[in-house]
This record gives C-alpha cells, structure tokens and sequence, in this order.
C-alpha cells in the first residue's frame, strides 16, 4: 500500500504539471506564432488525461482481493499503461496531421517567448520522468513507467521544437517552414513511444513469463527451503505491480502428506518474504525424481 500511495502522489504531481506546461506552451505558442510549441502544449494537454488515467489505475489496483477477484485488481494497472500508450498513438498522430495541414509560408517569425517555455518544460519534464522512472522500477509499475516514457518523449519533443524555432530565426528564407516540420517529428515521436508503451502492456496481458533472472531468484529460494530436494516447473504471471507464481517442488516420496504440506507452505513463506515482486505463490508436490527437475540453484 505504501507503494501504491508513492505512485499515486507522483500520478497527482503529473498531472498538476502536465495541466500547467499545457496551458503555458499553448497560450506561448499561439501569442508567438509557433507551430511547434502549440504542438507541445496539445501534446502536454494529453499527458493531462494519460497521467489522470494513471493514477485512477493506480488506485484500483491498491483494492484487496474479493471473491470475484481472487488476484486482486493489479491487472487494473497495466490495463491504465496500455490506454496510455493508445492515448499517445493518437495524439501523435493528431499533431502530425495538424503541423502539415497547416505547412505554408510564414509571414511572421516565431517570438522569444517560444525559447522560454521550452526551455521551462524540458527542465520541468526532465525532473518529472527521472522521478517517475525510479519510482516505478522500485515499486514494479507498468502504469508509471509508462507515465514516464511519456514525460521523456516531451523532452525529445521540446529539443525538437526548439531546433525547430531557432533554424526559423537562423534563417528565414531557408527554412521558412521549420516550425512546421518540427511539429511533425513532435508528433512522429509520441506515435513511436505510443506503440512501445502498448506493446509492453499488451505483454503483461498475456502472461509473459519474467526475465530468466527473476526465475532463478524464485528457483534459488525454493531449494533453500529444507525438505525441498527439487525444482520441477515454475510459472509466473503479473497482476499489476507484482507476480504471482505457479510452482512445482519435488519432495522425499516416502514423506507424509502432512509433512510434504508443510514444506509447501514453507517455500510459499520463504518466496513473499525474500522476493518483494511476488504477491502470492500456488506450490504443487512432486515425488522426488522426475526428469524435468531442476536440483541447482
């Protein structure tokens, strides 16, 4: 819960910041006639509804299991990072549409308050996905690293933005529609973060299995734990922030029922105390000696 409650904190700060930098580089943008810092501002306005979804999955996935939901609503969670990566597609996707339909000859150049604001919101976005990105590898979010993602593609996008700007400046004639171009690669790049962000959630929805190391945690601890003399099959699925594992351990089968009972409940023990990842562990007993074991940590 108490992961949980930094995420949301963080989901709230995002938002605050997003509505903000939104507001600020549109308003900017409009006022100095640049095409490329309205196109962060839009961009910003949908990290407002990102982050606000973010947070609101954040909060779901906190409630305890119910007999509906025997694994909790961690799922919740990484369902809230995959909209965000949808959400990201499609406002990419709008920003490149809008900065070409708009190409044309420039009567007036961009003012120096554009160089301002993006230069406040690469600062801003900079300490915000820094933040985020820790947070969330401490405390395993998909949600939040997503949120993340999207506050480092701002900085790429503002640095594009303002290259953009400043070729307008260096060279008018040259480079007349430079603004526009740069809101284009905006755009480019917040439909290529989009699709990275879904494809990872989309992962977490089909079950895949963890990293090869995070397996050989669970296989180290489990044969640790005395009586169990071998690992035979282990399974693992995410529901949110953690993992739940499926786990078959092979015994002494000469060993009682009530003996080999107890050593299942110490491997599931030993798993959620030692590994902060795992939310909850289903062992099944083998007669000690099938072919597929694994006796090695």
């Amino acid at each position: 819960m108490a992961d949980v409650g930094r995420g949301r904190r963080l989901a709230v700060a995002g938002v605050v910041a997003s509505a903000l930098l939104a507001v600020l580089n549109v308003t900017t943008g409009v006022a100095s006639h640049a095409t490329s810092v309205v196109a962060i501002g839009l961009e910003l306005a949908g990290d407002v509804l990102a982050s606000s979804v973010v947070l609101v999955g954040l909060i779901m996935a906190a409630r305890p299991p119910d007999a509906n939901h025997p694994y909790g609503h961690g799922r919740l969670e990484i369902v809230a990072g995959l909209f965000v990566g949808f959400v990201l597609m499609a406002g990419g996707a709008g920003i490149v549409w809008r900065a070409m339909t708009e190409m044309g000859p420039r009567t007036v150049l961009p003012g120096l308050g554009a160089v301002a604001v993006l230069v406040v919101t690469m600062a801003v976005r900079g300490v915000m996905a820094a933040r985020k990105f820790r947070v969330a590898r401490q405390i395993g979010s998909l949600a939040l690293r997503s949120d993340a993602w999207n506050d480092a593609v701002d900085i790429l996008s503002a640095v594009a933005a303002f290259v953009a700007v400043l070729l307008t400046w260096w060279s008018p004639e040259r480079f007349a529609a430079a603004d526009h171009y740069g809101a284009a690669v905006v755009g480019a790049i917040v439909v290529f973060t989009g699709t990275r962000v879904a494809r990872a959630a989309t992962l977490d929805l089909a079950d895949t299995m963890p990293e090869a190391a995070m397996l050989a945690e669970v296989r180290r601890v489990a044969l640790a734990v005395p009586g169990v003399e071998a690992v035979e099959k282990q399974y693992a699925r995410k529901t949110g922030l953690r993992y739940h594992i499926d786990l078959h351990v092979e015994v002494d089968p000469e060993m009682t029922v009530r003996e080999s009972h107890r050593i299942a409940h110490d491997v599931q023990h030993a798993l959620c105390a030692r590994l902060s990842w795992v939310a909850g562990v289903l062992v099944h007993v083998e007669p000690a000696g099938g072919p597929d074991a694994s006796r090695t940590a």
